[in-house]
């Protein structure tokens, strides 16, 4: 799979003040990239991103098999080829003999970023002690984010999202909330949240006034 696909903008009149952006989504799964299941990490992951970003997003969508030569030839094509911005993946990333997305992913980066993989384990901990297994990094590859996340589609939700109480209110904070300023970091697109699903934290030197409004 490996045809890219627009999700359209929100609607709105704030639809043409966010820059566009192109996103890796990336499953691995043996199994799924062979049919005998269906795929359900890339629908969790745009299905999230549509909900989260304000901006105009084109899906780089790749359905593979664990084979560590086959991921890292994915990852490079979609940041140095189709020229994403971000990468996600999903799956492979356990203690399994065939996990192994991230050796894939530490074998095209540029600089290690440890501290999404961290948070994510702290976040999978408040739910089931064998989070410590989860393995799942992120790294820099140029002027792109690559960041692997865990394969169940509710855990997908909870590491991106964080965790918030009856109310709504943030308990602990999702590692998207660090993604946008990581991207202005490095070069990327400017990336708007939608507060009500994950609220993006810039230093407010970093905030870009609404376009035609005075900085």
């Amino acid at each position: 799979m490996s045809s890219s696909t627009t999700s359209p903008p929100p609607t709105g009149p704030t639809t043409t003040e966010h820059d566009a952006v192109r996103i890796g989504i990336v499953s691995v799964s043996d199994r799924a990239s062979t049919g005998v299941y269906e795929d359900k990490g890339l629908p969790a992951l745009r299905e999230w991103l549509g909900r989260a970003l304000r901006n105009p997003i084109t899906f780089e969508p790749r359905l593979i098999p664990d084979e560590q030569d086959r991921i890292s030839a994915a990852l490079v094509e979609l940041v140095d080829v189709a020229k994403c911005d971000l990468v996600l993946t999903t799956g492979g990333t356990g203690p399994a003999r065939r996990d192994v997305t991230p050796e894939a992913t530490l074998a095209i980066a540029d600089k290690e970023m440890p501290g999404f993989g961290e948070q994510m384990r702290q976040i999978s901990l408040r739910f089931v002690p064998t989070a410590i297994l989860s393995r799942q990094v992120a790294v820099i590859r140029g002027s792109a984010l690559v960041i692997n996340l865990p394969g169940q589609p509710k855990s997908i939700q909870e590491t991106l999202e964080g965790l918030k109480d009856a109310q709504g209110q943030q308990l602990v904070p999702g590692i998207f909330a660090a993604v946008p300023y990581c991207i202005d970091l490095i070069g990327g697109p400017y990336l708007k949240t939608d507060d009500s699903v994950c609220k993006a934290f810039r230093p407010k030197s970093a905030i870009r006034p609404a376009r035609g409004t005075a900085a």
